[in-house]
């Protein structure tokens, strides 16, 4: 008992340790990618890094916390969450409420600082997809719509922001947990099919989703346009060669790479740190998925083994997108490069998922040291039951 509580805790020490490096290189690539685009704006190199120090520290803070309770507690009121987490996406396509950009209303603004809802929902449908599809069968067909129509309610309000990044990202992760879970085979293969079907017609359904689909089949035919984005990307890994530029020397973040120290990050990485820097971010990243599964394999609890897994999933996800589309192997999506690119919103959510993940953890591991104390309990009672029959025996 005593060798698995230590096997977990090396596991847990392992995964911190790849993530806090994972970290510490954003932190060091969001300041290399916005300190001129700070200046600039702000009168301050330092404006962006400040602000992604305060929102980490807000982050700890949060998974802290989030990690100390049950993650039972998350799941008995998961279908609640996620309809808070709803009516928080649907006020971003109110008027006057929503801050809108580049034609999506994703934000909201307050005291100066903006949130992105559509990154609550990512982990939010995790808690509520885990209850529904757990209790499926237990349900009756009034509770069974109710909490379907809830589970797929931010899915829809996605769609109307747009944000198909994150609606793709929520109807995946939703996909994995019905997987696992004991919903019924055929129910899941018959509604993956529909969903499927369903999304390419959302794909095809507006006429910037198919430029989109076009420019990434062949960006050189807009050079100036819709291509412009992810030809400025090429040209930063172009630049970055084996060893790259070094450090601070990226060309294209002069105002060239829109959102260089956000969706974009890992072309700056690219063309500072070369192929050797994008080498080890993504091996950070396999390592970070490798021992994140390893660590929620041990768990002994079925729920805790699936809810663990889809956050591992999601994050995991997330990254294989914003490389993908970077390096230009998928279409331009609004997704940004989990603990590494600039934003309050996605760093603290995925804190968020990253605490929960630490609380199904520590269940397992109290569990084990109950088992323990236990043990010893019964081992010492044995003795003293041992040691009066022995008395006994001298007596007679």
């Amino acid at each position: 008992m005593n060798e698995q509580i230590s096997y977990v805790d090396r596991l847990v020490k392992t995964f911190l340790s790849t993530l806090a490096i994972i970290i510490t290189i954003g932190l060091i690539m969001v300041w290399s990618a916005s300190f001129i685009l700070a200046a600039e704006k702000f009168g301050t190199s330092l404006h962006y890094i400040i602000r992604q120090l305060i929102y980490l520290g807000l982050s700890v803070g949060l998974s802290f916390t989030v990690s100390r309770t049950k993650y039972s507690f998350w799941l008995k009121y998961g279908y609640m969450i996620n309809i808070a987490a709803s009516m928080i996406v649907g006020l971003t396509i109110v008027k006057g409420v929503g801050s809108a950009a580049k034609g999506a209303s994703r934000w909201l603004t307050f005291g100066g600082m903006s949130i992105q809802p559509g990154e609550i929902v990512k982990f939010t449908v995790i808690l509520s997809a885990l209850s529904f599809f757990e209790n499926w069968n237990k349900m009756d067909s009034k509770e069974r719509l109710k909490h379907g129509g809830s589970l797929f309610l931010p899915l829809a309000l996605l769609i109307k922001q747009p944000d198909f990044g994150s609606f793709s990202i929520c109807f995946m992760v939703i996909a994995f947990v019905c997987f696992l879970s004991s919903f019924p085979r055929k129910y899941f293969y018959y509604s993956l099919v529909a969903g499927g079907v369903g999304g390419i017609f959302i794909l095809f359904s507006q006429a910037y989703r198919v430029k989109r689909l076009l420019t990434y089949l062949d960006p050189w035919k807009n050079p100036q346009g819709s291509g412009f984005q992810i030809i400025q990307s090429y040209m930063a890994f172009a630049n970055g060669a084996a060893f790259g530029q070094g450090l601070g020397n990226s060309n294209e973040k002069l105002f060239y790479l829109p959102e260089a120290h956000n969706d974009f990050i890992f072309s700056v990485i690219g063309e500072e740190l070369g192929f050797v820097g994008v080498f080890l971010i993504i091996c950070l990243f396999i390592a970070f998925i490798y021992f994140g599964f390893k660590l929620v394999l041990q768990v002994r609890d079925r729920i805790g083994i699936i809810l663990g897994s889809a956050i591992i999933f999601v994050l995991g996800l997330q990254a294989l997108l914003n490389m993908g589309v970077v390096l230009g192997l998928l279409p331009t999506k609004g997704l940004n490069l989990p603990f590494i690119s600039y934003g309050g919103s996605s760093l603290i959510c995925n804190f968020f998922g990253i605490g929960l993940l630490l609380s199904v953890v520590k269940g397992y591991r109290d569990q084990l040291q109950g088992e323990l104390r236990y043990e010893a309990r019964k081992s010492a009672s044995s003795k003293d039951s041992a040691a009066e029959e022995s008395e006994t025996e001298v007596y007679a």
